[in-house]
């Protein structure tokens, strides 16, 4: 269950919350041996960074496009895109009180990505065909930058599934309904709900 007094990413399970932890830890700790640089570290190949040529609009297509190839809509189960996992993703990062190296690093990471995926293919993430997507992917989580990058997005991924209708992901309860999941009460109001959600 969510609390109100903490944005729901920082009061995800525990099991969420020390996974979430370690990742930090982690991004901190090869990030200084970087030499606070990302480059040196993602997918193992020399990249300027992509981020800063990158437009708001085409860096949220590329993280929608990932997203959606990290979990992939099912007959019978909910994908990225059922669960709004995108908008609870953008909740995230325009949260002030999520550590800033940590929208940093999300939104970092996609310049890499493009980077790579244009050196690689000669073609934007989104434009290749999710066959040679898959294949990019896990060649950036061959390196340790890059799976520390995939492993956050594969965390905000599960808090949509999981988290309140109210914060973005999760609509009408879909994730819930998919896991057999009863939330726990009171559930947010208008008036509790946390406060940096866009009204």
């Amino acid at each position: 269950m969510i609390r109100r007094s903490a944005p729901p990413h920082a009061a995800a399970a525990p099991a969420l919350a020390d996974w979430h932890s370690r990742l930090i830890s982690r991004r901190r700790f090869l990030l200084g041996l970087a030499g606070g640089s990302l480059a040196g570290l993602f997918g193992g190949a020399k990249l300027a960074s992509g981020s800063a040529r990158l437009d708001e609009t085409k860096r949220w297509q590329i993280l929608d496009t990932v997203q959606r190839q990290l979990l992939p809509s099912e007959p019978d189960s909910p994908g990225a895109t059922e669960i709004r996992a995108l908008d609870y993703l953008r909740f995230v990062v325009t949260d002030t009180k999520v550590d800033v190296q940590e929208r940093q690093f999300i939104l970092e990471g996609v310049g890499w990505l493009e980077d790579l995926s244009q050196a690689q293919h000669g073609d934007s993430f989104p434009a290749l065909e999710p066959d040679v997507r898959e294949r990019l992917l896990r060649r950036v989580a061959a390196s340790p930058a890059g799976e520390n990058w995939l492993s956050t997005l594969i965390l905000y991924l599960m808090e949509a599934l999981l988290c309140d209708p109210a914060y973005g992901g999760n609509p009408d309860g879909i994730g819930w309904r998919w896991l057999r999941h009863t939330p726990g009460f009171p559930r947010p109001t208008a008036a509790t709900v946390y406060p940096s959600l866009p009204q």
